[in-house]
């Protein structure tokens, strides 16, 4: 009977232990907050950057935007275990709100299906400029 219980908790701590073999991807921030940025000014450009926390390699199936305003470009390698690695996104800095959605498909065992929801938010503002050659007002001595 000893042997049967001793053989039942082998098996038991052994499927547990199983369990979390697996890469695992912890990102430093899910949402980047633009702020109030200018067109022209600033270049769209943000990185999400991530750590592959588990004990297998790291592969980024494919990252996807919500929309073609958005690009995101993903590592080509699988990431080590321990190791970090980036997400590259470019938006095209549309006058207005940014609300957008990239999601990230991974071989990652803590989230559910691999899958993660990451966001860029903020408001581009357009510069004004005064042209030179636009007529000012006429002031208290033209006639």
């Amino acid at each position: 009977m000893k042997k049967l219980v001793f053989i039942l908790v082998l098996m038991v701590t052994g499927l547990s232990a199983n369990a979390q073999n697996g890469a695992k991807i912890e990102f430093k921030e899910e949402t980047i907050n633009y702020g109030e940025v200018y067109k022209g000014v600033d270049s769209g450009k943000r990185t999400f950057e991530f750590t592959n926390t588990g004990n297998e390699p790291l592969i980024i199936k494919d990252a996807k935007s919500s929309c073609g305003c958005t690009v995101p470009t993903k590592p080509t390698e699988p990431i080590a275990p321990g190791k970090k690695g980036v997400i590259e996104v470019q938006y095209n800095m549309n006058p207005g709100p940014i609300s957008k959605t990239i999601t990230v498909e991974t071989n990652a065992i803590n989230k559910e299906n691999g899958m993660i929801a990451l966001r860029i938010k903020g408001t581009v503002l357009v510069k004004e400029e005064k042209s030179l050659l636009e007529k000012k007002a006429p002031g208290p001595l033209s006639k």
